[in-house]
């Protein structure tokens, strides 16, 4: 049987894969890596220091006058009711909604002239996330996004840890898939971790057996399976017996490891910490994602949505979905702690050399603001058929903020045209977004390929420079 058959045959029983054979399945996915990719070593900063990317993710698309780019001399059609604030670093400022942030703006830089083409979730999500240049919605993606691609790329059996991990996962938009390995194989797919971490009945699943004598009889069972498969070995030549061994000794790791469950262990920290990060989802969400980056985990993916952000549990702030204005109220506060006790803790722990964190979303708001009637009442919206303001799908601006990562902090790049809706200097796309984050993981993507299901070369970018201003 020839390795793609083999693949292929195990992808058919994927659903039914214990742990072990989990790994199993992405050892030969692993034989099928194009050699300019297979070995290449695990990314270091000029320093010395192993690189990480978190992404923190807002679904469903950030109204970026109102928070990021202010337009306070702009018609009151297009301007909504927030003041800007002069935040630490002069010249730059944002609006009341970012109190916290603006105490921190010396640690991060903001990109303010992002666009694209996808006007819809899937596709701008699918632009931003693996640089496909369609302009139209898609129920499954085509490319891989950039993390399965960096975890295909640093794939190594022997982690305690997985090396991409995703809290609350960023991978759907209602029916559409937004990210996926494709066709890496879902091998390359992160480790998920779902629910809410500050719920006090939280766990994650398949991390620590708990009971040590669990543990025991775990350790006791591999041990008679590795004296069974060693006999096996004698007769068999083609090296997969190694590669079970490896995938084996991954699952024992992931399922005993004191490293492994102190990562994701939340109880771990002082009281304090989790207060300043916050006592809800989104805090302790980024505080986990800090905890594993912390313990060697190079790709860590968590979406903010849910309760924290109103009644349709997403930042599409349409007006059908939300009265824009009170949904911003509504969830700017946990955003404002949350992310701003990452970014401060990121350079506490000495981790901002190394870490590079990411807030962004699919896309901007239409800076127009729309009259339309609420589809229904909740939280932050109108009882239905309330005539309430919203903010539409706008791909044409949008900002996105990062922090850490070695780069030049406390900096404005781009800028939007007196009404936020066009970029007027230093225009970026999706490609350039994603040149930069593999450039920070120490991938050229100018120069790397990997093989789709036919074992054509593709490359992992098809277009994109490195934003210099942010190396």
């Amino acid at each position: 049987m020839r390795r793609r058959e083999l693949l292929k045959f195990g992808m058919y029983g994927f659903g039914g894969l214990s742990l072990s054979q989990l790994f199993q399945a992405r050892a030969s996915a692993t034989d099928l890596v194009a050699r300019p990719g297979a070995g290449i070593p695990v990314s270091k900063n000029r320093h010395g220091e192993q690189t990480a990317i978190i992404l923190v993710w807002q679904r469903g698309g950030c109204s970026h006058l109102d928070t990021w780019d202010p337009k306070p001399d702009a018609p009151s059609e297009f301007r909504g009711p927030y003041s800007p604030i002069d935040t630490n670093v002069p010249g730059i400022r944002l609006t009341e909604l970012l109190p916290r942030l603006s105490t921190c703006a010396d640690k991060y830089t903001l990109l303010r002239s992002v666009a694209h083409t996808g006007g819809g979730h899937p596709a701008g999500s699918l632009q931003v996330l693996a640089g496909d240049p369609d302009a139209k919605d898609k129920t499954l993606p085509v490319l891989p996004d950039w993390m399965s691609i960096a975890n295909y790329l640093r794939h190594n059996p022997k982690r305690d840890i997985p090396n991409y991990v995703t809290v609350n996962p960023v991978d759907r938009y209602d029916s559409f898939t937004i990210a996926g390995a494709t066709y890496l194989g879902p091998s390359y797919d992160p480790f998920k971790v779902v629910g809410d971490p500050s719920a006090p009945d939280f766990q994650v699943p398949n991390i620590g057996l708990g009971d040590e004598s669990k543990a025991l009889r775990f350790r006791k069972r591999l041990d008679l399976k590795a004296g069974l498969d060693r006999v096996k070995a004698e007769i068999d030549q083609t090296g997969l017996m190694d590669a079970v061994d490896d995938f084996d000794r991954q699952a024992l790791n992931l399922l005993t490891s004191p490293k492994a469950q102190a990562a994701f262990d939340l109880s771990k920290e002082k009281e304090s910490v989790r207060q300043r990060y916050g006592n809800h989802q989104w805090g302790q969400q980024l505080l986990m994602a800090r905890r594993l980056v912390e313990a060697g985990v190079e790709i860590v993916t968590t979406e903010l949505d849910g309760p924290l952000c109103g009644r349709v549990a997403n930042w599409d702030d349409h007006a059908v979905n939300h009265h824009v204005f009170d949904a911003l109220d509504f969830r700017m506060p946990s955003f404002d702690q949350a992310v701003s006790a990452l970014i401060e803790d990121i350079y506490d722990r000495g981790l901002d050399r190394r870490v590079l964190v990411v807030v962004a979303g699919e896309f901007g708001r239409t800076p127009r603001i729309s009259h339309v009637a609420s589809s229904g009442g909740g939280v932050a919206s109108g009882e239905k058929g309330t005539v309430q303001p919203g903010r539409d799908h706008w791909p044409r601006a949008n900002t996105m903020l990062f922090a850490g990562g070695g780069i030049a902090t406390g900096q404005i790049i781009g800028a939007t045209d007196p009404r936020g809706e066009d970029p007027v200097e230093r225009r970026v796309s999706p490609g350039d977004f994603l040149a930069t984050l593999y450039n920070h993981l120490g991938l050229d993507a100018s120069r790397i390929a990997v093989p789709d299901q036919s074992g054509r070369p593709i490359p992992i970018l098809p277009r994109g420079s490195v934003i210099k201003e942010l190396t």
